[in-house]
């Protein structure tokens, strides 16, 4: 397995719209071990291929206290289960340091293929109707950031390539 790098805010390549994953084979189930190895190092609880500038529709998740119950989700589909939706204080292994408030639908159902490309589905709530939500806005090209005010992005911003300067 190898440990991935994490593309941060505002890297342009965050903002690109996956692709469907078309086949599922040992370099697609190679790169979520690497997804994965590289979500627990972090550490963090998603990780969507695309901050792995990898632009395929693919994330990997662990909500479990121990951290021992990886789940993979390829080509993942949402549909929310009511209007419901509730607040709660996200981060990104993209944004490093920063949380802030989004409200998300509550309940969803997601439809997706598993690492041996056999489709599952399963509904969510709580901290994975989250975590599913945020990894998939990923795919999409969204960041939770895009969810606050302009002048909270722009200080955030701000601070992470004032970092990445001072990094390089």
């Amino acid at each position: 397995m190898a440990k991935l790098n994490i593309l941060e805010f505002p890297h342009p390549r965050l903002r690109i719209k996956a692709k469907p994953v078309t086949q599922v084979d040992a370099g697609i189930r190679q790169l979520a071990q690497d997804m994965l190895e590289t979500m627990y190092a972090a550490p963090g609880i998603g990780l969507a291929a695309t901050q792995v500038d990898r632009p395929l529709r693919m994330l990997v998740l662990d909500v479990s206290e121990d951290k021992n119950q990886p789940m993979v989700f390829i080509n993942p589909e949402i549909t929310p289960l009511g209007p419901e939706k509730k607040p709660y204080d996200e981060g990104c292994l993209s944004v490093p340091g920063f949380y802030e408030i989004v409200e998300r639908t509550d309940r969803i159902h997601v439809r997706a293929l598993n690492e041996q490309g056999e489709v599952f589905e399963l509904d969510a709530d709580g901290l994975l109707s989250v975590c599913l939500q945020h990894e998939l806005d990923h795919l999409d090209g969204k960041l939770f950031v895009d969810y606050i005010s302009p002048l909270k992005r722009n200080r955030i911003k701000a601070k992470l390539e004032k970092a990445h300067k001072a990094q390089a």
